[in-house]
């Protein structure tokens, strides 16, 4: 749990969100890796649904962009995907 610990800590210090959802999908992704003859470290592939002011007046690409960019050191390691769900308090995220 590394991984999803350090998103978790990064995520919360850059957007002090409302609400902060993250989900490990990597069971669902451990053959893509076998696949590729990289070993599944259990923390490669996760879905985070951030609520935040700070995404306010940004658009959706924005607002991916701020969180790829907080999390640029895990995207250039451990996690294979990253799938983000981010908006505001007055919206409701994409499910």
């Amino acid at each position: 749990m590394q991984v999803e610990k350090r998103i978790r800590e990064k995520l919360t210090a850059a957007f002090a969100p409302e609400r902060l959802i993250i989900e490990n999908d990597s069971h669902k992704h451990a053959h893509h890796l076998t696949a590729r003859g990289e070993a599944n470290t259990g923390e490669t592939h996760f879905t985070v649904t951030i609520i935040s002011n700070a995404f306010a007046g940004r658009s959706r690409i924005d607002r991916h962009r701020l969180v790829h960019e907080v999390l640029a050191e895990e995207l250039a390691g451990p996690v294979h995907a990253l799938a983000v769900k981010a908006a505001t308090p007055g919206e409701v995220p994409n499910a």
